[in-house]
């Protein structure tokens, strides 16, 4: 868990560090509203709970929809095959920058998920890969397309599974 957060954090860009200090603001200002505001409890109370609430929710939205904006690509799956004689299967795939900025760095993972006739259990077990692997391609410039191949090893389910490809791009 420890290694998650310092990776998060040693990803963070100069537009995050300026999403969550205006939300710390936002929320600063709010709770000083809230108690200038203390003879009217009821407003003042809801302004508290909104204060809170943006503290709380605005940064998982804000940082999401953000790098959504910034790092918007198109990941398209060309291929996958089951090799015969080794345990893997090569999943080959096209990764197009779609933003205004050129990207540094894109890690690209392949997972691998059961499948099953239920849609409902296709649901939950999207959530949940049983095989997983992950390349990075640097440098990608705007509107450009890189082709890529990830060899997802060893692979030995027999039955139905379903490949989806995921990436981040910074």
């Amino acid at each position: 868990m420890k290694a998650k957060i310092t990776a998060f954090i040693d990803g963070l860009i100069t537009y995050d560090f300026i999403l969550f200090g205006s939300i710390f603001a936002i929320f600063i200002l709010l709770i000083i509203l809230g108690i200038l505001l203390r003879k009217r409890k009821a407003f003042a109370i809801f302004i508290i709970i909104l204060a809170f609430i943006v503290l709380f929710i605005a940064p998982i939205f804000g940082y999401k929809m953000m790098h959504e904006f910034l790092f918007k690509h198109n990941l398209e799956l060309l291929s996958q095959k089951r090799l015969n004689f080794t345990e893997a299967v090569v999943v080959k795939g096209k990764l197009t920058n779609e933003s205004k900025l050129p990207f540094n760095e894109c890690l690209i993972t392949a997972k691998a998920h059961k499948q099953s006739k239920k849609a409902l259990k296709n649901f939950i077990y999207s959530f949940k890969s049983f095989q997983k692997m992950s390349i990075i391609e640097y440098e990608i410039p705007v509107g450009q397309s890189r082709d890529f191949k990830i060899i997802v090893e060893p692979f030995t389910y027999a039955k139905d599974y379903n490949i989806t490809l995921g990436a981040k791009c910074r």
